[in-house]
């Protein structure tokens, strides 16, 4: 019998299998092995040509790679899986994790802005996560520079030890500024760590907004301190909208260009409730 764990990535590795397509597909097939199986028909049907399925050679090296890392999958249909993630229309159908997942069970608030961001605006969003950990949540960012790091380091000297969840752009095993690796580190042996790109995978432009749904979709709301008003912070603010979560901004000065996309969503929002 086919290995359940090999049929699934070969289905999420396939080239043009994203999450909404694998969840449709599983819906409808009952399992990976199945969907595989009726791709080739179902390619027929539409007039188009079959997609080329990964083989399992591929999938079987992914998960070597993975279980030397020390890391392991959480796939949508585990019990473990982030139950607010799943909600999202594109959950990821697999993540790659490193660190306890039971730091996803908590409250969670994201937390993102300016890679560039102030030393007022980075004490702060330090000062914000460590009272929010201290009270049993966990801060979700991505590991970006600025505010992310500044967010990781406030939660992580928090009473709740380790109450951070870090997203990553690139494989579990690649650290995305180099400068925060030891932090990254930290974060997968005392928080949680969390992938959706295989191992080895460097950090591609493309991935950043994907590494963005699911911050967004961790939380059950989203804190942006300082961001341009073209950021991928806005991005993540927009997504977490979309999802029907809280989204919050702190206010700055007006003359500070890293203030204005928070002011922006300040100023929409203000507007839209009236």
């Amino acid at each position: 019998m086919t290995d359940p764990t090999v049929s699934r990535l070969r289905l999420i590795r396939t080239t043009g299998i994203g999450p909404v397509t694998y969840r449709q597909l599983i819906a409808r097939f009952g399992s990976a092995d199945a969907a595989i199986d009726a791709l080739p028909v179902l390619a027929q049907r539409g007039g188009g040509r079959a997609p080329k399925i990964a083989d399992a050679a591929l999938a079987e090296r992914e998960m070597a790679a993975t279980a030397r890392l020390g890391a392991r999958y959480l796939f949508l249909d585990d019990p473990d899986y982030p139950r607010l993630l799943a909600e999202i229309e594109t959950a990821p159908p697999a993540l790659i994790l490193r660190g306890d997942v039971t730091h996803a069970t908590r409250p969670c608030i994201a937390m993102v802005g300016a890679r560039n961001a102030s030393a007022a605006a980075c004490r702060f969003a330090r000062q914000l996560a460590l009272q929010l950990a201290e009270e049993g949540t966990t801060i979700v960012s991505g590991l970006a520079r600025g505010i992310d790091t500044a967010a990781h380091i406030g939660a992580l000297g928090g009473g709740s030890s380790g109450a951070t969840i870090g997203v990553i752009a690139s494989g579990i095993d690649i650290a995305y500024p180099p400068d925060n690796t030891a932090l990254q580190e930290r974060i997968a042996t005392d928080g949680l760590l969390l992938a959706e790109q295989p191992p080895g995978t460097e950090p591609k432009a493309r991935n950043f907004p994907s590494r963005n749904r699911i911050i967004a979709g961790l939380a059950i709301g989203t804190v942006v301190v300082e961001a341009v008003p073209k950021s991928g912070s806005l991005i993540t603010a927009r997504l977490a909208n979309e999802s029907g979560r809280e989204v919050m901004a702190v206010p700055g000065s007006p003359l500070d260009p890293r203030a204005q996309g928070c002011n922006l969503l300040i100023i929409h929002a203000t507007v839209y409730k009236r």
